[in-house]
């Protein structure tokens, strides 16, 4: 049944792209008056556009006004979500959590393109397992069949960090435009030719950096009198989709509340506690069949995690598959219990108090294609770019943390990887980055070929410091002399904007400390907040009711993991708030 609305959906709207098309044809500029789509005024283009398609996995999420934060007491005292009220753009958002079963095709397709090559991309991609283990617990069975049973085939991937959710959200920005573009003729589904870096990516596309063999089509016919006959399919046709991101704090939040379901005009009948009505945890539709039933998957009570044999309350001893209870006035489900989701944000107590009322959000880093000195964007890369200070810090922490347990071979490894890292470090000093990686992939060779009990460990150095891969456009942060002129901001890192830097310290008439760390949040010492710890929302299978309230935020470091934290995608609405009648919206 879903599959013929999805065709009948694609007729309709292929008769009014048609449609439309036909009436481009004729059109012609309001500011001008010449005609467009003529190569005898030029050539200037319009094709037809109906509207932002929905992509795989997402529902549109109205957006609009509404009090982001607390809405309970704060149990916690923390006073880290003070009530505000904002403005969230319309959006979209997964109709479920991502599955263990996505995450697997995610690691198939990285193994055939990287695994020969570059295997520590593809060990990057994966969940850690062992987020299941506890010394009081039997949970050897979630650590050796969770990820890759098919048993756990629906159930929410865990053990995922947010820097590999992030990772996974970008490739499949990828996936999906190149599925678009196989779709509409302009590309041929070549998938043995997808090695390394030879393998669609939206921005090298869009940069003229794809391959031109595996284009399956030449293009869009060029109207331009000096035109080659066709170009390549560009974002100004509306061809290929936004990216694919996590959801903001505010995003995920609204998403959660789904408040158009208890409101008529401009007029919210009543707040919610949960993401549904009432301030109850069971279902207490008198007149439907699961009356009574709980709407969640959360911890009831000390020790009660499933309710009793015969009538389990929540039908989960841990997580549960994805489409488990009634979704949301949204359509999405399990916006409460089953896992805690990562968001984008990178946290700070007083987030909600300086907080923009539009379209909040806190962890910009501005940043900008690198160019070349004729003003082109430069290659994209084709080797692992690795941050090689954050390798040098794990190698030494791993030496003083193994100590006088480090075997004859273990120790002459370490010390050949600091003199590769040594080297490395002074290629990067004279600006020879690719000379430094070099020397960063000799080293990773030196591991593979030891033999000592340490390298495995040692291997993890690189394969969690990885920032770039083979395939990626070149991106640098902008900088302050760039931006003298501008009025909205000046520097690129603006997560620690009024929070966290010195204007909002204790020093903030102490210039000479500005490029100093922690001024505010001493991390280590008197607090766990830093620019790299992250926000993550809603209540997990291991969590009292309290922590479903969706106005509820935690945190945790970026490249961490657990065994109740999951995550969805969304992506941002373009164009209109309302969504589209045909091409797939609400």
């Amino acid at each position: 049944m879903q599959k013929l609305h999805s065709i009948l959906l694609f007729t309709v709207a292929a008769f009014a792209a048609a449609a439309l098309f036909s009436s481009c044809q004729g059109a012609a500029s309001g500011a001008t008056g010449w005609s467009y789509n003529d190569s005898e005024n030029g050539g200037f283009q319009q094709l037809p556009y109906i509207g932002q398609e929905t992509g795989p996995g997402l529902v549109f999420v109205e957006g609009g006004t509404f009090t982001m934060g607390q809405v309970e007491d704060d149990l916690t005292g923390a006073w880290d979500n003070i009530p505000r009220r904002v403005t969230v753009s319309s959006f979209y958002m997964d109709e479920v959590e991502v599955t263990n079963f996505y995450w697997l095709e995610y690691l198939f397709w990285l193994n055939r393109v990287y695994g020969d090559g570059f295997p520590e991309i593809v060990d990057r991609a994966k969940p850690d397992t062992l987020v299941w283990r506890d010394p009081r617990a039997y949970n050897e069975p979630y650590v050796n069949y969770y990820l890759r049973h098919p048993a756990y085939r629906d159930y929410p991937v865990v053990g995922v960090s947010w820097l590999q959710a992030s990772e996974f959200c970008k490739w499949r920005t990828d996936r999906v435009n190149e599925q678009i573009m196989v779709r509409e003729g302009f590309l041929v589904h070549n998938p043995t030719g997808q090695v390394d870096d030879s393998f669609f990516s939206t921005e090298a596309y869009l940069d003229g950096q794809y391959e031109e063999a595996a284009k399956a089509a030449d293009g869009i016919k060029d109207l331009r009198p000096n035109g080659v006959g066709y170009r390549n399919v560009a974002m100004t046709d509306g061809i290929m989709l936004p990216d694919y991101r996590l959801p903001t704090e505010a995003e995920w939040e609204y998403a959660a509340l789904s408040l158009i379901g208890n409101s008529g005009e401009e007029l919210i009948t009543s707040r919610r506690t949960y993401p549904w009505d009432g301030h109850y945890v069971r279902n207490d539709d008198s007149r439907g069949k699961y009356y009574g039933e709980i709407n969640a998957n959360f911890v009831r009570a000390r020790g009660d995690y499933m309710g009793v044999a015969g009538a389990l309350n929540d039908n989960a001893d841990v997580t549960a598959p994805v489409y488990s209870y009634a979704p949301n006035d949204y359509g999405l489900y399990n916006m409460a219990g089953n896992v805690s989701e990562w968001v984008m944000d990178v946290y700070r107590p007083g987030t909600l108090q300086d907080a923009q009322e539009f379209r909040p959000f806190r962890g910009n880093v501005f940043s900008t294609k690198l160019l070349d000195s004729e003003g082109n964007v430069t290659d994209k890369l084709d080797y692992v770019q690795y941050d090689i200070p954050a390798i040098e810090s794990f190698i030494e922490d791993y030496e003083e943390a193994a100590g006088s347990s480090l075997t004859t071979e273990g120790q002459n490894l370490i010390d050949n990887l600091k003199s590769k890292i040594e080297s490395a470090n002074e290629d990067l000093g004279v600006k020879r980055v690719e000379e430094a990686m070099t020397k960063m992939d000799e080293a990773l060779d030196l591991i593979e070929e030891s033999e000592a009990p340490a390298a495995p460990d040692l291997r993890k150095a690189w394969s969690r410091n990885i920032v770039g891969t083979p395939g990626q456009m070149r991106y640098r942060e902008v900088t302050l002399e760039e931006n003298l002129d501008r009025r909205n901001y000046k520097v690129a890192d603006n997560i620690d904007y009024l929070d966290g830097d010195l204007e909002s310290s204790l020093s903030y008439d102490q210039t000479e400390l500005s490029d100093r760390d922690d001024l505010v949040y001493d991390y280590g010492a008197t607090s766990l907040i830093n620019d790299n710890v992250r926000v993550y929302k809603g209540g997990s299978w291991n969590d009292r009711v309290y922590w479903i309230i969706p106005g509820t935020r935690r945190f945790l470091e970026e490249d961490q993991s657990s065994s109740t934290i999951g995550f969805r995608c969304a992506m941002t609405r373009v164009g209109s708030p309302k969504g589209n009648v045909i091409a797939g919206g609400k």
